[in-house]
């Protein structure tokens, strides 16, 4: 091979490599998962999780939405967050006790429970009574809101509940519901309404005087603590409450 084709070759190679090290130098991670300067995490109830969306539409906001008590558990574990929002005031007094999240949690909304079934109705369920008994009813677990919320409205109504199964959130007792996994299943009646014509829904006698009181409080050291700040803001003045109640949420207590 001839002397100068040999050097041309040769400098080909080098302005590529010096191509592409002067990239790989300006190159910047666009991983979503980095999230940006001004993104602010929300740590959510999962029965929240329509409302809040609507809400931040536009926003630089991701959400995390699941059963509150886990939640919680994450937040203990180190997960960063800026904004926990709960179902019930236990969990939140829980997330206050391990100094999870900082200042006074404000109340912003309330939900009370209500039994569904399937279209149809394939269990022949009359209503929060003794015909319960022996079809596939799906409760949330005891230890999240929801499920401590069926507790309490079974304790007072004097029904005996054999759930088939028990959820970590609201959403899996919805969906196991619609999907026609389950006879029956006890949700907020935000949920239910979400739901639409996919379900039929039984009122639930004394749970509308014993709601689920909802919190929400900024994450003790949060990434983004003025981000929590403006969401908080939001979600309890005027546009934030005209969208829970839009959604079927109860005002404050």
């Amino acid at each position: 091979m001839k002397r100068w084709l040999v050097l041309l070759i040769a400098a080909l190679f080098f302005l590529a490599g010096c191509g592409r090290a002067t990239q790989d130098a300006g190159e910047t991670d666009t991983d979503a998962s980095s999230g940006g300067p001004g993104r602010t995490t929300v740590f959510a109830a999962a029965s929240l999780s329509q409302v809040f969306s609507e809400v931040a539409e536009g926003a630089d906001v991701s959400f995390s939405f699941d059963g509150s008590s886990g939640l919680v558990d994450q937040l203990v574990g180190g997960a960063p967050a800026d904004v926990f929002a709960s179902a019930d005031e236990r969990t939140m007094t829980k997330a206050v006790e391990a100094g999870a999240v900082d200042g006074d949690p404000v109340m912003f909304a309330t939900n009370h429970l209500v039994l569904i079934v399937p279209v149809g109705n394939p269990g022949g369920v009359t209503g929060f009574d003794r015909s319960l008994d022996g079809v596939r009813l799906v409760t949330c677990a005891p230890e999240v809101p929801c499920g401590a919320a069926t507790v309490r409205v079974a304790e007072t109504g004097g029904v005996a509940l054999a759930p088939v199964s028990e959820e970590s959130s609201v959403t899996d007792v919805l969906g196991k519901v619609t999907s026609g996994e389950a006879d029956a299943g006890i949700v907020y009646a935000t949920d239910a309404a979400r739901a639409g014509e996919r379900v039929d829904t039984f009122d639930i006698p004394g749970a509308t005087t014993d709601p689920n009181t909802y919190w929400i409080a900024k994450v003790a050291n949060a990434p983004n603590a003025a981000g929590a700040d403006e969401f908080i803001a939001l979600i309890t003045g005027d546009q934030g409450r005209r969208a829970l109640t839009e959604s079927g949420f109860g005002p404050p207590l």
